[in-house]
């Protein structure tokens, strides 16, 4: 077996972690980020740490969803403003396309531009898609668990490839999607059952006028407004991030359903869930439809899944490790 690094000592990382150090927040993702077998190792131990002191539903993290174009990224750095100005901690997971050549982000700077970098309330890691469809990257969800160690509020902002980008409600506890006035992508998008994934909805560019409203206007009429998990009433919103209006309104409202679902108990099940579809998705791409039937088919995997207390990647290896054994 590969043996951790002797430079790492993953109680102490993880103490910097949860302090919100910005070095020590850097190297654990570029520890998730790298897919080398001892890295691997020591990102286990990582999670398995910040896992052991932690309840599991610390934080608020958000989905920010949306067609190209829409705004995102300004809408993003405006609610940063509001959540710094609230006393809030923010960390950002923003997914880029990947580089042909290197593989990399391709947008790395967009949201770097528009904050204090001397701000250590507020981090920022862009990191690419690499051609994964769902519009985010398999480091995302254990990403994100890093920083809901580490900030009160974090948000993963997709790529924005379009209908394929289903994927942030499973890893989301709030989904926000962004409609772009005038586009005709949120109704077409309607059509496709995307909308029926977020908990908010919000037309950016509010300043653009007519086109605005008629488009708040057709998503109020089209959109069936009780979300299909659960009894909470989806919004439709109208913000400007270049003006600066409707951001409030925006930042409350996802506060309203984050509380919600800690008021109901149900945000660790949530979790749970999605640390579930997680593990179940990387299990399908590398053992396919059949490796899934061998442990018992996806339901039997899914619950198995949530009702297990192991760290994320000791779950993923003790799974593999079953699989292979088959073979």
């Amino acid at each position: 077996m590969t043996q951790p690094a002797p430079n790492l000592d993953p109680v102490a990382l993880a103490a910097a972690v949860r302090r919100g150090e910005r070095a020590a927040l850097a190297r654990a993702l570029n520890l998730l980020d790298d897919r080398r077998g001892e890295s691997r190792l020591q990102a286990s131990l990582l999670l398995k740490q910040l896992q052991a002191g932690q309840a599991g539903d610390e934080g608020h993290l958000i989905g920010m969803t949306g067609p190209p174009g829409a705004g995102k990224s300004s809408l993003t750095a405006a609610l940063i403003g509001v959540w710094r100005r609230r006393g809030l901690r923010v960390g950002v997971l923003a997914v880029d396309p990947s580089s042909p050549v290197s593989g990399g982000a391709l947008l790395g700077d967009r949201l770097r531009m528009k904050t204090s970098a001397e701000d250590d309330g507020v981090f920022i890691r862009s990191l690419a898609c690499r051609g994964e469809f769902g519009g985010l990257s398999a480091e995302v969800w254990p990403m994100s668990l890093v920083m809901l160690a580490a900030f009160d509020v974090v948000m993963i902002e997709t790529v924005g490839v379009g209908q394929r980008e289903i994927d942030v409600s499973r890893m989301c506890d709030t989904t926000c999607f962004v409609a772009q006035p005038g586009s005709g992508d949120s109704v077409q998008f309607l059509k496709a059952g995307i909308l029926e994934v977020p908990h908010v909805l919000v037309v950016n560019k509010e300043d653009m006028g007519a086109v605005a409203r008629r488009t708040l206007s057709e998503l109020g009429t089209a959109l069936g407004r009780v979300h299909t998990d659960g009894d909470w009433e989806v919004p439709v919103l109208s913000a400007s991030a270049t003006a600066g209006t409707g951001i409030e309104a925006l930042a409350d409202t996802l506060a309203m359903h984050g509380k919600a679902l800690v008021e109901s108990k149900r945000l660790l099940e949530r979790r749970r869930g999605y640390r579930a579809q997680w593990l179940l998705k990387r299990l399908q791409e590398e053992f396919g439809s059949h490796g899934i039937d061998q442990l018992g088919g996806e339901q039997a995997v899914l619950q198995q899944l949530a009702a297990q207390d192991l760290s994320l990647f000791e779950q993923h290896q003790a799974l593999r490790q079953r699989l292979l054994a088959t073979h």
